[in-house]
C-alpha cells in the first residue's frame, strides 16, 4: 500500500488536534524513535497526539480515509520495540488520561488508555481497593499499554496478568468503527473478542476506554528476603514453596550480578552482595494467614539452603526491598550505555538447568548476563549490558540472546511472558509456531484490520500472511466509518 504524503496528512491532522500536537521535525521526533528497549531505532513520519476521545476517533478515521498506517503508543515503556513507528504515523495516546468512573459497589473503574497505573492506584487507595497488575514500570506505564501487551509484573503470580483484570473496552478499529467488547458486569457471551484484543500489541486498533476489575487490599502483607550461597538452592526453594500449596503474591529472583549492580546504585536496598542469589517473597491475606504462610516460606527456604531469611518489619523496609527489585533494570545503566532483556518463560522445574546454560552462553560469548526475574512463574529476564557503538559487541549480544531463546524453547518454554513480540521477537516466532498456526494468527488480525495499517510489521512475520500478501488488489481501500455504536 502506498502511503500518502506525510505533509498533506499532517495539515489535516493539525486541523483536528491543533498545531502543538502534530510533530514533524527530526529533532522532536528523536524522543519517539525507541521504547524501553533502546536497541531499536525507527523514525516516525510524524507524531500526532489527540487530546480527547472524539479527536482520537476523528484522527483514526482520517488515517483510514487516506490509507495511512499508524502505530499506537502509550508511555513508550515497552520492551519489545512494539510501539515503534517506521516511517508511518505515531499515534500517541498519553493525553487521554481521565478516570471516567470509579464504582466501588461493583468493584470496577473505567479509565482512558493514557491513565498511568500508579496514578490510578493512588486515587483508589482511599477506598481500600487497587488495580492489581503491577509492571515494574508502573510509575510511568499506561493501562492502554498494559492492555496492548497483556502486561504482567511481580504480583501476577497470585493476581494474574492484565487479561485477568479487564472487564470491557470501547475499541476503535483501524477503519474508524467504534465497538464495545467484553461485559462491564463481568459476564461473557459469544466469542471472546476482549481476550483477542488484549495482548494484540496495537495490531487490532485502539482502546478508547477500558473498564478494569478492582481488588480489595489485603489486611496484611509480609515481605521476606532470603539469600543463598548457591543459585541451585534458590531455584530449589522456589519449587518447594510452590509445591507446598502456598501461593505467594510475588516470588522474585536476583542473581549476584544484579545484586551488585543494584547495591552500587542509588537504588541500594540492603541486599547481601556476597549472595549468589536472593529471593524476594511476598505473601498477603489476613494477619493470621500471612504469618502462617510466611513461616512455611521461611522454613522451606532454610531447608533448601538459605543462609538467612529476613522479614521486613515495617512498610518502609518493605518498600526499600521492592525498590531494589523494581529499579534493577534502571541500575543496569551503570554497566554500559545499552541494555537488552528478554522474557522467555520456562517450566519452573527447568530453572536450575536453564540458568546454568545462560551463564555458559554468556561466558562463551564474552558477555556478562545479569538475571532478575519472576521465579514463581518461570518468567526469565536475562539482561546483557553492552555498547551499541561496538559492532563486535552487538553481534555477540545478538548471538547470545538467540542462543538463550533457543535454550528456553528447547526446554518447553515460550518466547515471551509479558513484554510481547513486537519487533524484537519476530525471528523466534517461526521457531515456536508452524506456518498454519501463524496463518491463523494472520486471519484473526484480518478480522480487525484487513489492511494491516495498525502497527504494521509487528508480532507475526509478514511472510506468514500468505493470502494477504498474495492478493493486494483484492483488498478494498480503507473506508471511513460513519456509524459508531
Amino acid at each position: 500500500m502506498t502511503e500518502p504524503a506525510a505533509t498533506s496528512v499532517a495539515e489535516e491532522l493539525r486541523a483536528i488536534v491543533g498545531d502543538r500536537f502534530v510533530l514533524e521535525r527530526d529533532a522532536v521526533l528523536l524522543a519517539y524513535q525507541s521504547d524501553g528497549l533502546p536497541g531499536y531505532h525507527k523514525r516516525p513520519s510524524l507524531a500526532v497526539f489527540p487530546g480527547s476521545r472524539d479527536e482520537t476517533i476523528e484522527v483514526v478515521r482520517l488515517l483510514a480515509t487516506t490509507g495511512t498506517s499508524f502505530v499506537p503508543r502509550g508511555a513508550g515503556t515497552g520492551l519489545s520495540g512494539g510501539a515503534l513507528a517506521d516511517d508511518v504515523v505515531l499515534l500517541g495516546l498519553h493525553r487521554l488520561k481521565a478516570v471516567l468512573d470509579v464504582d466501588i459497589a461493583r468493584m470496577r473503574a473505567t479509565v482512558e488508555p493514557g491513565v498511568v497505573n500508579a496514578a490510578l492506584n493512588k486515587r483508589l487507595a482511599r477506598h481500600g481497593v487497587f488495580y492489581a497488575p503491577d509492571p515494574s514500570s508502573e510509575a510511568a506505564c499506561t493501562i492502554g499499554g498494559n492492555v496492548a501487551e497483556n502486561a504482567g509484573g511481580p504480583h501476577c503470580l497470585k493476581y494474574g496478568v492484565t487479561l485477568n483484570h479487564i472487564l470491557a473496552a470501547t475499541v476503535l478499529l483501524p477503519d474508524g468503527e467504534v465497538m464495545e467488547i467484553g461485559d462491564r458486569d463481568g459476564g461473557m457471551a459469544g466469542y471472546d473478542l476482549l481476550g483477542a484484543f488484549i495482548g494484540s500489541e496495537g495490531c487490532f486498533g485502539v482502546a478508547l476506554d477500558i473498564t478494569v476489575r478492582l481488588t480489595r487490599r489485603p489486611a496484611a502483607v509480609r515481605t521476606a528476603l532470603a539469600d543463598f550461597a548457591h543459585v541451585a538452592d534458590a531455584t530449589r526453594a522456589t519449587s518447594a514453596i510452590i509445591a507446598s500449596g502456598v501461593v505467594p503474591a510475588a516470588l522474585e529472583f536476583m542473581d549476584n550480578g544484579t545484586i551488585r549492580v543494584v547495591e552500587e546504585s542509588i537504588f541500594a536496598a540492603g541486599y547481601p552482595i556476597d549472595a549468589a542469589a536472593i529471593l524476594l517473597i511476598e505473601v498477603d491475606g489476613s494477619e493470621e494467614s500471612s504469618d502462617a504462610e510466611m513461616e512455611v516460606v521461611r522454613s522451606l527456604c532454610m531447608e533448601s539452603g538459605a543462609r538467612t531469611v529476613r522479614v521486613a518489619t515495617n512498610e518502609a523496609e518493605r518498600m526499600r526491598l521492592w525498590q531494589g527489585r523494581k529499579k534493577a533494570f534502571g541500575a543496569m545503566g551503570r554497566l554500559a550505555p545499552n541494555l537488552v532483556v528478554q522474557d522467555a518463560v520456562i517450566p519452573r522445574t527447568q530453572l536450575t538447568d536453564i540458568l546454568a546454560q545462560i551463564h555458559a552462553i554468556g561466558d562463551s560469548h564474552g558477555l556478562t548476563v545479569c538475571n532478575v526475574f519472576h521465579a514463581g512463574d518461570g518468567n526469565l529476564h536475562p539482561n546483557i549490558s553492552y555498547d551499541a557503538g561496538d559492532p563486535d559487541q552487538v553481534e555477540r549480544v545478538h548471538d547470545a540472546m538467540s542462543a538463550i531463546m533457543q535454550a528456553c524453547i528447547t526446554a518447553g518454554g515460550s518466547i515471551t511472558g509479558e513484554h510481547g513480540v513486537g519487533l524484537d521477537k519476530l525471528p523466534y516466532m517461526t521457531k515456536l509456531f508452524d506456518e498454519p498456526t501463524l496463518a491463523a494468527m494472520c486471519d484473526l488480525r484480518n478480522a480487525f484490520d484487513p489492511d494491516h495499517r495498525s502497527n504494521p510489521g509487528k508480532v507475526v512475520p509478514v511472510h506468514s500472511c500468505r493470502e494477504w500478501l498474495a492478493a493486494p488488489a483484492a483488498r478494498a481501500p480503507a473506508r471511513r466509518a460513519t456509524d459508531a455504536r
